[in-house]
């Protein structure tokens, strides 16, 4: 499993509607952080156990959803998380 595919099955515990999960790695070759296989991602997330929280508390859940991916092998993520009602 790649690390796309970790973060994605990651993410099923917030019970998802919908998951755009994009690998921008390519657009900072040479950064700091940089690796092949992706490190740099931006995740569009629906779920309805986002409702009623604020961007704060849900870019926390989804962190913890993410666990040691988080830490460890994720270098960079852009998190646009929604309630279905903000769709």
């Amino acid at each position: 499993m790649n690390l796309a595919e970790s973060i994605q099955a990651s993410l099923a515990e917030l019970e998802p509607i919908s998951v755009e999960l994009r690998d921008e790695s390519d657009q900072h070759l040479g950064h700091a952080g940089w690796k092949a296989g992706g490190s740099h991602f931006r995740l569009t997330i629906v779920s309805a156990r986002f409702a009623g929280r604020d961007r704060l508390s849900r870019h926390r859940m989804v962190y913890d959803a993410l666990g040691p991916l988080i830490r460890e092998h994720i270098h960079a993520l852009a998190i646009h998380a929604l309630a279905p009602d903000e769709l």
